[in-house]
């Protein structure tokens, strides 16, 4: 009978383990697609390969829409055709 118990008092020792959370991103230590992606842009800008940099935005938010840096490169892209800004992704 003392299996039971015990099987007991560990599920619930464990259970804080399992219980679900919400992540925050801006607390994230993994680096994500859109993070890399963001990251890339920046440094083709920081080259001055604007192309490349407006591509790599594009690629962001088309394929990764959810991403944190997702609306940062909708901003950049929309300053880039209006001619305003600076265009870079940083």
């Amino acid at each position: 009978m003392i299996g039971r118990p015990l099987a007991m008092m560990l599920a619930v020792a464990i259970a804080p383990l399992q219980c679900g959370h919400a992540d925050d991103p801006a607390l994230s230590r993994d680096e994500t697609p859109g993070d890399a992606l963001w990251r890339l842009a920046k440094r083709f800008h920081d080259q001055h390969d604007e192309v490349a940099a407006r591509r790599t935005l594009e690629y962001l938010v088309e394929q990764y829409p959810a991403s944190r840096w997702a609306p940062a490169a909708q901003e950049e892209l929309g300053q880039a055709r209006d001619g305003g800004g600076d265009g870079g992704a940083g």
